[in-house]
């Protein structure tokens, strides 16, 4: 009988990783992350561990290694099938090997195999990649660990295999964490924030430009690492050329320079603060069961379905009349609340807000396809040009197969993304914003849904930059040929990256000047940005990589649309040569390293075990547990309609952690009535006050509104000048609330009040300024009539 004492499964099985260490390194905006991944085998046979695990995306995965006692093992590149090959027939033959490939539907899921672990031998797995971090709203650079890989729901019929995900309750992972970052730029580091509690930072030197940061201990694994960096001034144009490598040949991409620009676009502030008057805003909700867990582990009530509802009250309040607009949701199924999208009036508004005060997450599965391909059948409005809005946690199994469907249509329209709690898929969501031309937010641990979602329709509100184009002005020999796809999108404040092989010496100027220029609301532009050519020092073969790792993504992109023809195989075949020359995974390669120093022959059968994966376990599956009243000890699962969710491995441990949970909670009694139920919070008050206003943009006089501003009816009437209509002096008074309590979440309501002073100024109301006062006396505030915009 097996021992069951140390780390095990939770089919008690012993589990051979004992510990992931994880060393970031950020320089200006780019990261290098070193994980080691350490194993011993506990048991009297030999083993064979297999990880699936998350990684971001846009991950450039650089390194793989093995140490076992004093050997050090380095892998190498190779295409995926022999590198498959290699491993079984390595294990076959009694010898130790480790292989790391990249799921072939999502570049955000990997596999590592570790092979022929002898009985009370350890191992070190050492695995490196290297990552741009995006910005923030609040100028942040943003890094996400994943630590939650949740269910990934695979449509019936899609291309591509099923992942194989073994995963448990995030209480119940058998391995810990530990996490460190050292944050390096030529600017101070000025704070560094987290969703999980760190340890206090601390500056390496009297500057303040580098510093270091630590994950506390005791990471509970139930939501992936964020790091939230923040440097003292905004940030700048640059340009960093990076010396190719010497073993390479002159000419390869890794043999030649390369150049990283960092662009950050500064539009006219008369631009920025314009708001268009047209537009067709289509909103696509998941309603998939996992959207029913809570949006953070603080507050239960607040779940990611409730919170995307009143996203969309925001969303639909602040659209300006003119607009066009319709609402999808999505399971394993889907529906719209109109039949095709209709003009933006008080009446539509009104009909879609009760549909979506209704909206629960009961569809089943998250299959996006089908209602990405019915909103992309629908005929574009003349002169309205589309903006679509996905709301996502990103449980999605066929990610390529989306974000190719949304590039095929990205002439058509703008794609702008929601990954809703932890473990959102990044390949998912950076994809859809990237090749959809819009722009990708993540609210996870406490941000609020709300403030990033109108961040983004603002940006849908301004004018789409057009004719973008970038050239080059370099000394006589030399040449360049550019390793991104063209830039399709550019937003105030968003950095904008291009990669580009420098080819030929020169011994001339060693100054070269890169041109973007482009066209916004009907207005040429342009940017210039001048660099010194001379190769910076220490940043080893990053920005190579990083270059790679762009092009190999445009390549694969390309040999998807093109798979059934011949260029299909030649795409490949391309993809896989690059990967090997540049040592960066992809769709079609994998690590391989085999041991062959290894004496003496492992014997005996192999055993297989699961490294299992947290996952949230109130978001993670659509499957509600109840317990038979006539028999306690029977179990039923419902999982909303999904017999398709076979390849995910769960437990029964995992289902009574949750009947733990209900029971701790009062909610395993079967004479349960509505009165033991917990009550629903009170809503917002912001939220109260914003539902009652009016398409147009005004408020009316009514008992809701004095109730909303925390008033009677009689206090809200009899201070009004008697010359003022009832409606003009409604929306003053709300404009006044929004400005006197609420402008720590103003960044919501901006739109929407907006939208309040254009109607006031078309009622071209007299005594404005009494009614202010009066608004001011009557609520206790002391907001100036300039402040309001009237």
């Amino acid at each position: 009988m097996m021992d069951c004492c140390g780390l095990l499964t939770a089919q008690k099985e012993p589990v051979p990783l004992k510990s992931v260490e994880v060393e970031l390194e950020v320089r200006d905006h780019v990261a290098t992350v070193v994980s080691t991944l350490n194993y011993e085998n506990k048991e009297d046979k030999p083993l064979e561990a297999v990880f699936v695990f998350p990684l971001p995306g846009d991950a450039a995965v650089c390194h793989f290694s093995a140490k076992i006692g004093q050997t050090h093992i380095v892998a190498e590149v190779k295409e995926k099938q022999e590198a498959r090959e290699e491993y079984d027939d390595a294990l076959s033959s009694g010898q130790q090997a480790f292989l790391l490939e990249e799921s072939e539907q999502s570049p955000d899921i990997f596999s590592l195999s570790v092979g022929s672990l002898p009985p009370g031998e350890s191992a070190s797995i050492r695995l490196e990649y290297v990552i741009e971090l995006a910005v923030q709203a609040d100028e942040g650079l943003r890094f996400c660990l994943p630590a939650v890989l949740n269910p990934r729901y695979q449509p019936q019929g899609s291309e591509g295999g099923n992942v194989q995900v073994t995963s448990v309750p995030a209480s119940l992972v058998p391995y810990s964490l530990s996490f460190s970052a050292r944050v390096s730029s030529p600017r101070p580091v000025s704070k560094v924030e987290s969703n999980c509690p760190l340890d206090p930072l601390q500056h390496l030197n009297t500057e303040q430009t580098q510093a270091t940061v630590k994950l506390a201990a005791g990471h509970k694994f139930d939501r992936d690492v964020e790091l939230l960096i923040y440097y003292k001034d905004a940030h700048q144009p640059t340009a960093v050329v990076e010396a190719g490598q010497a073993s390479s040949k002159p000419g390869t991409l890794m043999g030649d320079p390369v150049v990283m620009l960092s662009l950050y676009p500064e539009f006219p502030q008369a631009v920025i603060s314009s708001v268009a008057s047209c537009g067709e805003f289509v909103f696509l909700l998941d309603r998939s069961g996992s959207m029913d867990g809570p949006m953070n582990n603080s507050d239960s009530h607040q779940t990611c379905i409730s919170s995307a509802r009143d996203t969309l009250l925001l969303l639909l309040k602040s659209v300006p009349l003119g607009c066009y607009f319709n609402i999808y949701s999505f399971g394993s199924s889907y529906e719209h609340i109109f039949p095709k999208s209709v003009e933006y009036n008080q009446q539509t508004m009104e009909e879609a807000l009760k549909k979506v005060d209704k909206m629960e997450a009961d569809l089943g599965g998250t299959e996006i396809l089908e209602p990405l391909k019915h909103i992309y059948s629908q005929p574009c409005i003349p002169n309205q040009p589309r903006q679509l809005f996905v709301f996502t946690d990103g449980e999605v199994g066929n990610t390529k197969e989306v974000i190719n469907l949304v590039k095929q249509n990205s002439g058509s329209h703008r794609c702008f993304s929601f990954g809703i709690g932890e473990g959102a898929s990044s390949a998912l969501i950076n994809g859809l914003a990237k090749e959809g031309g819009g722009h990708a937010q993540f609210i996870t641990g406490t941000d609020r849904m709300q403030p990033k979602v109108m961040q983004s329709l603002r940006f849908a509100l301004q004018p789409a930059v057009v004719d973008i184009s970038v050239t080059w002005d370099l000394p006589k020999g030399v040449s360049v040929t550019a390793l991104s796809p063209p830039i399709t999108a550019m937003f105030q404040g968003q950095r904008s990256l291009v990669y580009s092989q420098l080819t030929g010496q020169s011994s001339e100027a060693s100054e070269g000047c890169v041109t973007v220029k482009y066209s916004l609301a009907g207005h040429p532009s342009q940017n210039q940005l001048h660099f010194s050519l001379r190769p910076a020092e220490d940043t080893g073969l990053t920005v190579h990589r990083l270059a790679a790792r762009t092009l190999i993504r445009s390549l694969e992109m390309e040999q998807r649309e093109c798979e059934e023809e011949e260029d299909g195989g030649a795409k490949k075949k391309k993809v896989v040569e690059l990967s090997v020359q540049s040592g960066v995974s992809s769709a079609f390669t994998a690590f391989i390293a085999v041991n062959k120093g290894h004496s003496e022959v492992i014997q005996g059968p192999l055993v297989r075990r699961n490294v299992p994966t947290p996952m949230m376990m109130c978001c993670s599956m659509p499957m509600c547990l109840t317990m038979s009243c006539d028999a306690p000890e029977m179990l039923m699962m419902d999982c909303g309609g999904m017999p398709e969710f076979d390849q995910i491995n769960c437990s029964v441990e995992m289902y009574e952690a949750a009947l733990n949970v209900n029971s701790r909670f009062g909610a395993s009694s079967c004479g349960s009535s509505d009165a033991d139920l917990p009550k629903q919070p009170p809503r917002d008050p912001l939220l109260q006050l914003v539902s009652l206003q009016k398409a147009t943009g005004c408020w009316v006089l009514d008992p809701d509104l004095a109730a909303a501003l925390g008033k009677t009816s009689e206090e809200v009437e009899k201070p009004k000048p008697a010359s003022v209509n009832q409606d003009v002096w409604a929306t003053i008074l709300a404009l006044i609330w929004l400005h006197g309590f609420k402008m720590d979440a103003q960044e919501e309501w901006e739109l929407l009040a907006m939208k309040a002073v254009s109607w006031l100024r078309a009622q071209k109301a007299s005594c404005v300024k009494e009614s202010v006062e009066a608004g001011n006396a009557l609520l206790g505030c002391n907001v100036q009539k300039d402040a309001l915009g009237i």
